[in-house]
């Protein structure tokens, strides 16, 4: 497998291996691949231990993916840490720096500045399950699955949460201010009406799906209101009650002065029909219930106040889960969605049906960039989870580079408790190890990949950076250039 050899001849340091070339002519646009940065499964964060253990410091990245453009700086989400929420995980937020030519857009030196726990009044959040950590799954307490990340105008960082599905503001050092409010009809609830945010739809009959919780947050540019997307549809909206037959799922809008929900709209994942036209043959086909479970989306980011990328996927592709990639890859594409016209869904119910209630209008959605597409035109390997979307710093000729990251899953299974195991894997050959027992030499962990593309301003149209506040020392800096400026004038 070329790929895998590529992926083998750079490991023990970060790899940028350059590709410059045209964008594929199957594309929506002529948005390009630039080249692809390559960091090894087995880096590490700086969590303050001398250790390199899963749970402890092994470096997870691009639950989601942000750009400060104000101070040139990325932040990155590592979800609820190894072994899908049975192991006990400090969540945190990861601060970094990245080298971006401003010719090609051409990535490369990624360099850690940060490690920022995620605190309430002393105490950690945790990424094990509610049921684990607090000893019943009705109570969410500090169980955290951070999935979306934005930055607040006065440097507060914005997280969804995949287990509430929640949205929290934090302290720029991680510290927990509030919990925004969550509309009732999208809480996990047994046929009683009790809470539960652990068990599946054996249990669950109304709310989100398990583990499909809050995916996306992004914030819009004049920082009034917040927009989250459920990675999948409802538990009971769709045909026969079942969200996993369904392509409908909930964008909500919050207010941000008030913690509120405002507003809720449909976005439509992919028909499951054109997903599969795109696989060879049809014994690897998605069945039915794989509509709402198997595709969904996996971030979100605003262009404006009113349009946003959104990254959908499939489950598909190199993954603690399929660490060969044996398993055709149909879907990993990024869709500019604009909310004008759509429907306000919030007091409207979409339970045992597919389709939309008259008059009911979903987001307007066009295709911005297949990447699965651009990825195998190049030989390239895919990936399973492409989370992390980002607006990268404008380009010397006026276009941006676009940067999209995946989550490894810390190359843990994601199995039962107590059955965790690191997955080793070169792309061709696997093996599964005690968890930091160490890897064969030929089979390391699976590394995280960030892809740059470029965009030209006119495929993003009108793009509305957001608005910042100014950082105290640039607050007293200008003051100081104004008195300066003053003192000259007067001279």
């Amino acid at each position: 497998m070329v790929q895998a050899r590529h992926w083998l001849s750079g490991l023990g340091s970060l790899v940028a291996s350059t590709l410059l070339f045209a964008g594929n002519t199957n594309s929506a646009s002529a948005v390009s691949l630039v080249n692809t940065l390559t960091i090894p499964g087995g880096n590490t964060d700086l969590f303050p231990t001398s250790g390199n253990s899963a749970n402890v410091n092994r470096l997870g990245l691009f639950s989601d993916l942000y750009y400060d453009r104000y101070n040139n700086v990325y932040y990155s989400l590592a979800d609820r840490g190894p072994g899908g929420g049975v192991i006990s995980y400090q969540t945190r937020v990861q601060k970094f720096t990245l080298d971006v030519n401003p010719t090609t857009g051409a990535i490369g030196n990624f360099n850690l500045l940060e490690t920022i726990l995620l605190t309430k009044d002393g105490s950690s959040f945790n990424g094990l399950n509610p049921r684990l950590l607090n000893g019943n799954a009705a109570t969410l307490g500090l169980s955290l699955d951070p999935e979306g990340f934005a930055i607040a105008p006065n440097g507060n960082f914005y997280i969804s949460d995949e287990y509430g599905p929640s949205v929290y503001e934090f302290s720029s050092n991680g510290s927990f201010i509030r919990a925004f409010q969550t509309p009732n009809n999208l809480l996990p609830r047994d046929s009683s009406g009790n809470l539960n945010y652990v068990d599946g739809r054996a249990t669950i009959t109304s709310g989100r799906q398990d583990n499909r919780g809050f995916e996306g947050l992004t914030l819009s540019p004049d920082g009034s209101k917040l927009y989250t997307l459920l990675q999948d549809p409802l538990v009971n909206e769709g045909t026969s009650n079942d969200g996993r037959r369904s392509r409908n799922l909930r964008l909500v809008e919050f207010d941000t002065a008030t913690g509120q929900s405002t507003a809720q709209y449909i976005y439509q994942v992919e028909a499951l029909a054109d997903i599969n036209a795109r696989i060879p043959g049809t014994a690897n086909d998605f069945s039915a219930t794989a509509q709402g479970r198997n595709i969904g989306i996996s971030a979100i980011t605003a262009l404006n106040n009113n349009e946003f990328l959104v990254l959908e996927r499939d489950n598909r592709g190199l993954g603690e889960a399929d660490p060969t990639a044996s398993l055709p890859v149909s879907s990993k594409r990024v869709y500019r969605i604009n909310l004008a016209g759509a429907t306000n869904v919030s007091g409207i119910s979409l339970a045992g049906t597919n389709s939309l209630p008259s008059g009911v209008t979903a987001v307007n959605k066009s295709l911005f960039l297949d990447i699965a597409d651009i990825l195998k035109t190049k030989g390239q390997i895919i990936p399973e989870k492409m989370e992390g979307l980002a607006i990268g710093p404008q380009l010397a000729d006026g276009s941006y580079a676009i940067l999209i990251g995946t989550d490894n899953d810390f190359s843990v299974t994601q199995g039962e408790r107590e059955q965790q195991l690191d997955v080793c894997t070169n792309g061709t050959n696997s093996t599964l190890v005690p968890i930091d027992s160490g890897c064969p030499a030929s089979q390391p962990l699976i590394p995280t990949y960030l892809y740059s593309f470029k965009a030209s301003s006119a495929e993003l149209g009108n793009f509305v950076p957001q608005q910042r506040v100014p950082e105290p020392t640039a607050i007293a800096g200008l003051a100081l250039l104004g008195l300066s400026g003053f003192w000259l004038k007067k001279r």
